[in-house]
């Protein structure tokens, strides 16, 4: 047997301000018959088709302390460096840039409260570059 992946959840300061962030990210909706709300301990925001939703819990810690033991590898729609501008537009963090003269590479960025993630090329770069190789 299996265990299938039903949602991540992020320990937050403010759940529901980190889960408008996602949602400007990753283009997930909130629940229509369960709405987020500020007062809420528990803000969910999910894809449609079944795939694993995001969960802010906010918690007690005021500050996070240590790195990120696990992040999220997000491959945008639109070239990666468009989406690199367009999440610092709206309140991400550049922690490392890995991106490279030729086109590879990636950008680490951080969400307001810190949680790292990565944004790679977009599925159209890769293709570019592989039909390139060839």
């Amino acid at each position: 047997m299996t265990s299938t992946i039903r949602m991540i959840t992020f320990d937050s300061r403010d759940g529901y301000a980190l889960s408008k962030f996602w949602e400007q990210v990753t283009g997930y909706t909130e629940d229509p018959d369960d709405p987020n709300a500020p007062e809420h301990e528990e803000n969910f925001i999910g894809p449609s088709g079944g795939h694993p939703g995001l969960l802010f819990i906010n918690v007690p810690e005021t500050t996070k302390t240590i790195k990120n033991r696990l992040h999220l590898d997000l491959t945008p729609e639109t070239p990666r460096d468009e989406e690199v501008e367009r999440l610092l537009g709206v309140g991400a963090t550049l922690v490392a840039d890995h991106r490279t003269p030729d086109g590879t590479g990636w950008a680490v960025l951080a969400d307001p409260e810190g949680n790292e993630f990565c944004i790679l090329r977009s599925d159209a770069e890769r293709s570019a570059s592989e039909r390139a190789d060839s």
